[in-house]
């Protein structure tokens, strides 16, 4: 029943099978590979725009009653391992890419709250969110979907406590940490359903007006994968036979700009290729989190040697999660 439900709301076969329906009603042979990647890119960019939409709908209306001044004093109460946690799972609520990570990362700063809370929310919130749950469960499994989750939200804490014992404070400049007014609660309380539902619509056009555009690219570029590069040529480069393909996906993504719902079409075409679980969640996340437009934002208000902590960090635990993942992909399959 459970898979029922699944393939009904979050894969949406159903939906596959009616674009191929129309396809061949007006003469496209899906069976081509002309025609084939024509019915995975409508597929795929229909499923993910539903789901997007409906989504960061709901993610929108829980994050109202999580405006960043209220965060900052919920953080600013913890301290230790257990901060760590929070600001990661804190990150999984705010479904923003990197670059839309650092201003409130930068706000964290000002607020006085630990060098390694920050870092973790940083991570964790272009790596992991709510969507991305669904979405990768909506692609692949649940398995899968639940396992980068953790493995994420582990990266993340582990990432924020190395940094919280390496005294790192003194390498962000005096102007990223200066103090800030810190708001009551009184607004937030305030808002009304109206408000909150006003709230989610307009984080639903926001992120699908910026993410768009890469869902787009990610989409076409599965489509490209899946049906016209042979799968010989992917397996040799990242496959299972590779034992450095891990490294390589995690160092091939870096240099992309794109988000989780971009690089989601992206890995499944790589998945049926042929190419490891592991390797290509490695691939994901080095693109939600090092991304070279992210980095050199973070540059502005953080040293070079920090910021090369922070990557050396991510790369690590990116890794570790890809052969980790690998090892054990029979299970997740």
């Amino acid at each position: 029943m459970f898979e029922i439900i699944n393939d009904a709301l979050f894969k949406m076969t159903w939906l596959n099978q009616l674009i191929g329906a129309g396809l061949t009603g007006i003469g496209v042979d899906t069976t081509s590979q002309v025609g084939a990647s024509v019915l995975f890119f409508c597929y795929d960019t229909v499923k993910i725009a539903i789901l997007l939409v409906a989504v960061i709908f709901i993610i929108g209306y829980i994050q109202s009653y999580f405006p960043p001044e209220r965060t900052k004093r919920l953080l600013g109460h913890l301290h230790g391992v257990w901060a760590n946690i929070v600001g990661a799972l804190m990150g999984t609520i705010t479904p923003f890419c990197a670059c839309s990570s650092i201003p409130l990362f930068i706000g964290f700063t000002k607020a006085g709250l630990p060098i390694g809370v920050t870092f973790s929310f940083l991570i964790s919130s272009p790596m992991v969110d709510l969507a991305s749950l669904i979405l990768l469960a909506s692609v692949f499994n649940w398995r899968i979907a639940i396992a980068y989750v953790i493995l994420g939200l582990v990266v993340a804490v582990v990432g924020g406590t190395v940094m919280d014992h390496m005294d790192l404070e003194g390498e962000i400049p005096p102007f990223a940490r200066e103090g800030m007014a810190v708001a009551t609660d009184g607004e937030e309380a305030s808002l009304t359903r109206q408000d909150r539902a006003a709230y989610a619509w307009s984080q639903v056009k926001e992120v699908v007006g910026k993410v768009w555009p890469y869902v787009l690219v990610g989409v076409g570029i599965g489509a490209l994968i899946h049906n016209w590069i042979p799968q010989e040529i992917i397996e040799s480069i990242l496959g299972d036979r590779n034992p450095f393909s891990v490294v390589l996906a995690t160092l091939l993504g870096a240099p992309v700009y794109a988000d989780i719902f971009g690089t989601l079409p992206i890995a499944e075409a790589l998945v049926a290729k042929g190419v490891g679980v592991g390797t290509v969640v490695s691939f994901m996340m080095s693109v939600t989190v090092l991304s070279v437009p992210s980095l050199l934002m973070l540059k502005r208000v953080v040293s070079g040697k920090l910021l090369g902590i922070f990557i050396g960090i991510v790369i690590i635990g990116v890794i570790i999660c890809g052969y980790t993942l690998n090892a054990f992909g029979p299970l997740f399959i």
